[in-house]
């Protein structure tokens, strides 16, 4: 009895904090590989393996929740627009910080990084937790749309007017990035919509999983955090620019979902509008700065990933602590 009250709860604490504990197995993975010598042959083997891995991980947690969506439901409603306007303003912001005072070096590094972590999309996993805490599937699915699409038309215009040596052009940058955009959410969500409505046995095999989806993003996430923390280590910056980006980075998250938040309870959608301006996608968030803007603005949107999904994590425990208390 012991044993088995035991196991039960290892079970619920993964239940209750499987990001933090994907993002700590992640971690502890690469640095043990990375600093134990003896494993760089099983490193070098497996990291084009993991590079491999990541993509399929990330298109079956999008099928696997299109699975779910009815797309009857699927329209734009009154709070994806002021979630919208806020999110271009505070691009807006540390634009004109940027071009008001010419930052240059580390002051620029560092408002990048920022930014990577306002202009990137709404992340295409924000539907999973939004689910789990009981809120519209459908409208944040839809605002995960509108919001990749925003991105992709704000990137072009605005990364040419901070990095000027840098050779953007607008229809280039914007064809790459929409291709990023088409391949990430629409591929997976015409496959769902067939499988949906011409193999029904198959759906409901797949729906009738509970949490599919969430873990299979928790796997993504441990593939994720294991390539933010090689890049962290193997940045050419100081430990000072580091700490301040990763501080700023925490700051700049709990303003986010604080705003959406605040923007969501006078729609009566407080957790989808909270999901939608917090959580980003940061994966995507990483390739843009490495491919657009200084490589090291890419620590920005790495560290937002473990602030962002410690806040995921407490929100699923309070609302479990909620519904048990109910019971």
């Amino acid at each position: 009895m012991c044993i088995f009250a035991a196991r039960m709860k290892l079970i619920q604490f993964l239940k209750d904090w499987t990001l933090p504990v994907a993002i700590g197995i992640g971690a502890m993975t690469y640095l043990i590989f990375a600093f134990v010598p003896q494993l760089d042959g099983v490193a070098v083997f497996f990291a084009p393996v993991m590079e491999t891995i990541l993509p399929m991980f990330m298109f079956m947690v999008l099928f696997v929740t299109f699975c779910k969506v009815d797309f009857h439901k699927m329209r734009p409603v009154w709070w994806h627009l002021w979630v919208s306007v806020f999110n271009l303003l505070f691009v807006g912001i540390v634009m004109a910080l940027i071009l008001l005072f010419n930052l240059q070096a580390e002051k620029l590094i560092l408002m990048e990084a920022l930014l990577m972590c306002i202009i990137a999309p709404c992340a295409t996993a924000a539907a999973v937790v939004t689910q789990k805490l009981g809120g519209s599937l459908e409208e944040m699915t839809t605002f995960t749309f509108l919001s990749n699409f925003m991105t992709v038309l704000m990137v072009p215009l605005c990364f040419p007017m901070i990095e000027k040596s840098a050779d953007i052009i607008f229809m280039v940058a914007f064809t790459k990035i929409l291709y990023q955009v088409v391949t990430l959410l629409l591929v997976p969500m015409l496959l769902a919509y067939i499988v949906k409505h011409y193999m029904r046995s198959l759906h409901r095999k797949i729906v009738s999983v509970r949490d599919l989806s969430f873990y299979l993003w928790g796997c993504s996430l441990m593939i994720v955090t294991g390539t933010t923390v090689k890049n962290i280590v193997h940045a050419e910056a100081s430990v000072w620019l580091l700490t301040v980006i990763a501080l700023l980075g925490l700051v700049l998250c709990v303003i986010q979902f604080a705003v959406g938040r605040f923007i969501g309870h006078y729609f009566n959608h407080t957790q989808e509008a909270g999901q939608a301006l917090g959580q980003k996608n940061t994966a995507f968030a990483i390739w843009l700065g490495i491919t657009y803007l200084n490589p090291l603005s890419s620590v920005g949107p790495g560290c937002y990933i473990l602030w962002q999904n410690i806040i995921n994590s407490i929100e699923i425990w309070q609302e479990r602590r909620n519904k048990s208390a109910k019971r």
